[in-house]
């Protein structure tokens, strides 16, 4: 994973907003809005839905157990996404939930939408999203968990009670965008069809195809992909002892 910037966490990792958002001279702020209609244009022609200017959490400082940020507003984050040059103005790190769920059969991959205003066509580890406002309680404190486990029924179409308590893996860094993904390792009784069933049941169209690939095939898989599949998976898997150190 060149140029990626892994951080450890530990189990107790608490994620905190301390701060508040910079406001943008006027010459920024029209290139944020100039690069979001763009991006939503591109979204909504290509069928991936709209998009939505909400808060978004961003890291601005890593520590093993804490990792504190501020709320900023989602068309920044995508105008950085498409102008990485932009971090030397804005200096966001959109900070994303990312679970590696185990089921009994194996572990689930999707391919993400060929449209996504992010990693369009690429595959990934779902459940996965960003931590937007609703993870955000009074004190500041970020709920990680209840941000994980709400694009679990959104995405998959399961109910929180359906797995395991999350547990942290690592963050990993991406070089261009900043984007920071979480990995939370994610565990489920629940055997691989009706994991899938509950998907078609319930879950969105953020996944397709959605699979469920047996752990014993993953290090082939996986290889088979290539730069099909977005590097944080694979460090995420290899922390599981899914792949190979």
């Amino acid at each position: 994973m060149d140029g990626f910037r892994v951080h450890d966490v530990a189990a107790d990792l608490a994620v905190r907003a301390t701060g508040g958002m910079a406001e943008l001279s006027p010459e920024l702020d029209a290139a944020v809005e100039r690069l979001w209609r763009a991006a939503c244009a591109r979204a909504e022609a290509g069928g991936a839905g709209r998009l939505f200017n909400g808060l978004v959490f961003s890291a601005d400082r890593f520590a093993a157990h804490e990792i504190t940020g501020h709320m900023t507003e989602f068309r920044r984050v995508v105008a950085q996404m498409h102008d990485p040059a932009m971090f030397s103005a804005l200096g966001l790190r959109q900070f994303a939930v990312c679970g590696v769920l185990l089921c009994q059969g194996g572990l689930l991959i999707g391919r993400r939408h060929r449209d996504a205003v992010y990693q369009p066509g690429l595959w990934q580890l779902p459940p996965a999203g960003s931590v937007d406002g609703s993870a955000l309680r009074p004190d500041g404190r970020i709920d990680i968990h209840a941000a994980l486990l709400a694009e679990l029924t959104e995405e998959l179409g399961l109910p929180a009670d359906a797995v395991d308590a999350p547990r942290p893996l690592c963050v990993v860094e991406h070089p261009g965008s900043h984007v920071c993904d979480l990995g939370l390792a994610l565990h489920t009784a629940l055997d691989a069809e009706a994991v899938l069933a509950a998907h078609r049941a319930a879950g969105n169209s953020e996944y397709d195809p959605l699979l469920v690939v047996p752990e014993a095939e993953l290090p082939d898989f996986v290889a088979g992909l290539g730069d099909e599949i977005v590097p944080p998976a694979r460090e995420f898997m290899k922390r599981l002892g899914l792949l190979p150190a």
